[in-house]
C-alpha cells in the first residue's frame, strides 16, 4: 500500500484555505485612482434580477421604423443577446416585437453598480458598433437629406470622418483586451485579429504609409477612439487599439462590443424602468448569514461525530464552497463570471449537501472497517474505495441533468447547447438565466465534490494519520481502549 507523505496534509489544506481566501476576498491593486482586480471575489458576482433587480428597457429605431423589416429586428435582438452573453450577463429576458419594431429587455444590475441609472447601465447596449480604419483624423460636418447640418442632444453639430476608408467591422475576426507592458507600464489595450480579406488590405496600407507622417485613425459609430503613426509594415493580421482606456473594465467593454457585431440599423431607447427584486434589500444578507450558520453547525457535527475523518472532510467542505464561489465570480481566467440567481444558490446548496453525504459515506465505512478490526491504514484505503462508487454513480446522474439543464436553457451560441444541438433539434431557443443558473452551479459543485470531498479529503486524510499521536482507532470511529 502506498503511503502519503506527512507535509501532504498541510500542503493540501493550505492550498484549500488560500484558494477560500482569494475566490471570496479577490485581489485587487491600487494604482492611484486606478484599481486593477487580479483576483475576482465574492463582491464581484453578478446577482440576478430576482436577488438584486436589474432593468427593464424598449429599444426602437432612431429613425422612422417604416423602412425596418422584422429580419433586421431579430437581428437586434440576436445582437444584444450576444453583449449580454459576452458582459457574462446569463440572467436576462429578451423579446423582439417585430409589430411595432421594438425590442424588450430586462437584465439584472452590474455587481459594482451603486447609482443604479437605467441609462447609464443600458448604454453599452444600444451602440451601433459602427467600426473603421481610415486613413488621417479629418472630419466634415453631417448634413441632413435637406443639406442642413446634424445636431446632437446638446445642440451642438455631429461631425463625420473622411478620410479613405481602409477596414470595417466584418474585416475583424475577433477582438481580446488585455495588458500592453512594452512601454514599461501596464496599460490596458485591445487586440484586433483580422480576418484574411483584411490582413491583406491592413498589410498593404501599412506598408504604404510605413515611416510617413500620415496616420491610421479608428472610429468607433464615428468617434475616434485612436490615432497611431504607422512605424512599422503590419503583416500579421494583429492591430491595436491604444489610448484612452481609463481601466481594464472599459477596454474589455469595447472588446465584448465589436465582438457582438454592428446593430443592423441605429437603436435608441424608447422606454426604461427598474424591475424591483423578488427578496427584500435585506434577504441576501439573511441568506448569507443562514449559509455560514448551517456550514458552521453541520462542520460541527461532523467534527463531533466522526471525529478526525470529519475534520478532514469539514476542510474539503471548505474548499468545495470555495470553488463554487471561483467558479460563479470569474475567479479562474478559462471561466467567464455568471450571473447568480436564486435557483442557482439552489443548485449551490444541493451541491454541498450532496458533498456533505458523499463524506459522510466515507466516514461510515471508515467506521466499518476500524471496528471490524482492520489497520488504521487498510480501513482508510478500504473505506474510500468501497465508498467510492455509490458517490459515483449518485453524483454522475446530476452532472447529466445539469448538463441537459444548461444546454436546453442557456444561450444558443453556448458549449452545451453546441455539444447536445443534435438531441435538442426538437426544442426551440429557450434562454431562461434562472434555470441555466442552478445547472451551471450543480455542475460546478459536482466536480468541487470529487476534487475536494473524494481527492483532496483521501491525500489529507491517509497523510495526517501518518502522525503517531493520530494513529488511535478511536479518532476514526472505533470504540476508545
Amino acid at each position: 500500500m502506498k503511503r502519503v507523505a506527512k507535509p501532504v496534509f498541510f500542503i493540501v489544506a493550505l492550498l484549500i484555505i488560500a484558494l477560500f481566501c482569494t475566490a471570496v476576498f479577490g485581489v485587487y491593486g491600487q494604482y492611484g485612482d486606478r484599481r486593477d482586480t487580479y483576483i475576482r471575489g465574492a463582491a464581484d458576482i453578478r446577482f440576478g434580477t430576482d436577488i438584486r433587480g436589474g432593468i427593464d428597457v424598449t429599444f426602437g429605431p432612431v429613425d422612422s421604423a417604416e423602412n425596418v423589416t422584422g429580419e433586421q429586428v431579430e437581428r437586434v435582438k440576436n445582437v444584444i443577446s450576444q453583449r449580454l452573453v459576452l458582459n457574462n450577463i446569463t440572467d436576462y429576458e429578451i423579446y423582439a416585437d417585430t409589430t411595432n419594431k421594438q425590442i424588450i429587455v430586462r437584465f439584472p444590475w452590474a455587481s459594482d453598480e451603486e447609482d443604479f441609472d437605467p441609462a447609464a447601465a443600458i448604454e453599452e447596449l444600444g451602440k451601433t458598433a459602427m467600426l473603421e480604419f481610415r486613413i488621417g483624423d479629418e472630419t466634415e460636418v453631417q448634413e441632413d437629406e435637406n443639406g442642413d447640418p446634424v445636431l446632437d442632444e446638446d445642440g451642438n453639430e455631429v461631425r463625420v470622418p473622411t478620410g479613405e476608408l481602409i477596414l470595417t467591422g466584418d474585416d475583424v475576426d475577433s477582438a481580446t483586451a488585455l495588458y500592453d507592458n512594452s512601454t514599461g507600464q501596464s496599460t490596458p489595450v485591445v487586440q484586433l485579429r483580422l480576418e484574411s480579406s483584411g490582413t491583406e488590405k491592413f498589410s498593404e496600407v501599412t506598408g504604404e504609409l510605413e515611416g510617413t507622417d500620415e496616420t491610421i485613425s479608428i472610429w468607433l459609430d464615428n468617434e475616434m477612439i485612436s490615432n497611431a503613426t504607422v512605424n512599422d509594415h503590419i503583416t500579421n493580421g494583429v492591430a491595436v487599439i491604444s489610448g484612452g482606456f481609463s481601466d481594464f473594465s472599459e477596454a474589455n467593454d469595447l472588446a465584448n462590443l465589436i465582438n457582438s457585431g454592428a446593430l443592423p440599423f441605429s437603436i435608441e431607447v424608447k422606454s426604461n424602468g427598474v424591475i424591483d427584486p423578488t427578496l427584500g434589500d435585506k434577504s441576501l444578507e439573511i441568506m448569507v448569514m443562514a449559509g455560514i450558520i448551517a456550514l458552521a453547525l453541520v462542520s460541527l457535527f461532523m467534527i463531533l461525530y466522526y471525529r478526525l475523518p470529519g475534520f478532514v472532510a469539514v476542510i474539503a467542505l471548505i474548499g468545495q464552497v470555495a470553488g463554487m464561489i471561483a467558479c460563479v465570480s470569474g475567479y479562474f481566467g478559462f471561466l467567464q463570471s455568471f450571473t447568480l440567481t436564486l435557483p442557482g444558490i439552489a443548485g449551490m446548496i444541493l451541491s454541498i449537501g450532496m458533498g456533505v453525504d458523499a463524506n459522510v459515506i466515507t466516514s461510515e465505512r471508515i467506521k466499518e472497517e476500524i471496528r471490524a478490526g482492520r489497520t488504521i491504514d487498510g480501513a482508510i484505503a478500504r473505506g474510500y474505495d468501497s465508498s467510492f462508487w455509490a458517490i459515483f454513480d449518485g453524483n454522475v446522474t446530476n452532472i447529466i441533468v445539469a448538463i441537459v439543464l444548461m444546454g436546453v436553457f442557456g444561450p444558443p451560441s453556448g458549449l452545451w447547447a453546441t455539444i447536445l444541438k443534435p438531441f435538442l433539434f426538437m426544442f426551440p431557443p429557450s434562454t431562461t438565466g434562472s434555470v441555466y443558473s442552478f445547472g451551471y452551479t450543480l455542475l460546478v459543485g459536482i466536480i468541487f465534490n470529487f476534487v475536494m470531498g473524494v481527492t483532496a479529503s483521501r491525500l489529507m486524510l491517509k497523510s495526517i494519520t501518518r502522525f503517531k499521536c493520530l494513529r488511535k482507532p478511536w479518532l476514526l470511529g472505533g470504540e476508545r481502549a
